[in-house]
């Protein structure tokens, strides 16, 4: 993972234009693990539940239906990080295939919401397996109280100033990659020893909606765990060959996470019921106690909240730095571009990313109402980069790129779409905290653009690192 520190998210000066590009030392399987890294986390570790909750047995479906979706949007971003190999991002390419600010503000500010909601999905996770695996018995009060605790430690290091490595990543890949491998060895035992129900693998759950909505409705749900890949265009600069190994490598890293949360799901399903899977907010834990009752529960609570407490601080470094770059922007006010004396973070852009988290903490709450706020957000976001693909094709370069056929664009941009609508069953709560969070994005858009033609200050191009860049990791 690139560099967060305030220096990488600082907007480029004039003066620094000329400086040297980004130093290339990621190779295809450094590249493959921080891919992986990026998708693995919080999304499967929280959601499985709920997403068996819907659909029943079948809980793999959604999942491998997100996968498809993700894929399609992946090759958008391929041919756009291929077509431009820079630190970029989805407010960029916006901009850059509309030329409207407010569009491309709203993309930018619609990732960093994302990120919170998604850091917020995170704390909740943390705090409700801290409470199963320690056997502490938290009331939904104590694990909000606990959430809460989680994001003013996170807040606290964000203050102090951390720069994630890309080798700090593998360290951490590993240790998500582990407790999803335990998952899928203890199920692989218990089916071979006997054990289980096999069977539920193929069970619908009855009801009057028939088999394809509760899918949908399930899918919203899932996409929320292929989170990250739109992220690794970041590194693209920093790639030894991005146009060769960028296309390979990132296809890769989709199929293999997909891979794996399919068998997550079938490991699951069969050692618990899809209704004892659904209750609370630890489904994985549960997977665990049934499938191998000696296994230390405490550790794999410590693996599932390390891995989700990875993704919140991630999440929360890149949201602030996001306000940051935008209020330097002159898109949102200046107050939140201001920078510690002492530390050199961006302080108010730290406290006001944290008062959201800490809202949609207490107020939200539940699991599947963030982490399906986050997919929304997303879905939208992917929405206009598929577009964007489409437009962009009448900007050629002198490089060979990828580039996708044009039907999955266009596919992309309806199904993100139409998973992103209020017919696939997506709770209403989701658009309402979806619509709270842009709306206080555009509040303060129109703020700052009446003190900017008061002062005569025009907004500035999206820079580089400023927006353009650090989407939501899973």
């Amino acid at each position: 993972m690139t560099d967060l520190s305030l220096n990488a998210a600082t907007p480029a000066s004039p003066a620094t234009e000329a400086e040297p590009s980004l130093h290339r030392v990621m190779g295809p399987w450094l590249l493959l693990l921080f891919i992986v890294g990026d998708i693995l986390g919080t999304g499967i570790y929280a959601l499985t539940g709920q997403v068996a909750n819907q659909v029943g047995g079948v809980v793999w479906l959604p999942f491998l239906v997100a996968f498809v979706v993700a894929l399609i949007t992946a090759l958008s971003y391929l041919e756009l990080v291929t077509k431009y190999p820079k630190a970029a991002g989805a407010a960029l390419y916006t901009h850059k295939a509309f030329g409207i600010h407010f569009v491309a503000f709203i993309v930018a500010f619609a990732v960093m919401c994302s990120g919170i909601t998604s850091a917020s999905t995170a704390s909740r996770a943390f705090s409700a397996n801290m409470s199963s695996a320690f056997g502490l018995g938290f009331s939904g009060f104590g694990i909000t109280v606990t959430g809460l605790v989680f994001m003013a430690i996170v807040a606290a290091v964000n203050f102090r100033g951390v720069g994630e490595s890309v080798k700090a990543n593998v360290v951490l890949t590993c240790v998500e990659l582990t407790g999803l491998l335990i998952i899928i060895f203890i199920g692989l035992w218990a089916i071979g020893m006997g054990q289980g129900d096999v069977s539920r693998v193929m069970q619908f759950k009855t009801g009057d909606s028939g088999l394809f909505w509760p899918v949908i409705a399930a899918t919203t749900l899932a996409f929320f765990a292929m989170v990250g890949f739109e992220d690794s265009v970041n590194m693209a600069e920093e790639c030894k060959e991005p146009t060769r190994d960028f296309p390979k490598v990132l296809l890769a890293g989709l199929f293999i996470t997909g891979a794996i949360y399919v068998l997550v799901s079938i490991s699951a399903i069969t050692l618990v019921s899809p209704a004892q899977l659904g209750e609370g907010e630890t489904p994985l834990l549960k997977v665990v106690q049934a499938g191998a009752p000696n296994f230390p529960l405490w550790i794999f609570g410590f693996i599932t909240m390390f891995a989700v407490a990875n993704s919140a601080l991630i999440n929360m470094l890149m949201a602030s730095r996001l306000v940051y770059g935008m209020s330097r922007e002159h898109v949102l006010p200046p107050v939140l571009g201001k920078v510690h004396a002492g530390r050199r973070t961006p302080y108010i852009a730290i406290l006001f990313t944290t008062l959201l988290a800490f809202a949609l903490i207490t107020f939200v709450g539940e699991v599947p109402a963030l982490g399906g706020t986050t997919a929304l957000l997303l879905l939208c976001v992917f929405t206009v980069v598929n577009i964007a693909v489409l437009v962009l094709r009448k900007d050629s370069v002198a490089h060979e790129h990828f580039r996708t056929p044009t039907i999955l664009p266009v596919l992309g941009a309806v199904t993100c779409a139409f998973l992103a609508g209020p017919w696939t069953g997506r709770a209403v709560v989701q658009y309402r905290v979806a619509g709270v969070l842009i709306a206080i994005g555009i509040v303060l858009w129109v703020i700052t653009m009446l003190v900017n033609r008061a002062q005569g200050v025009r907004p500035e191009a999206p820079d580089m690192e400023g927006v353009g860049g650090k989407g939501p990791v899973n």
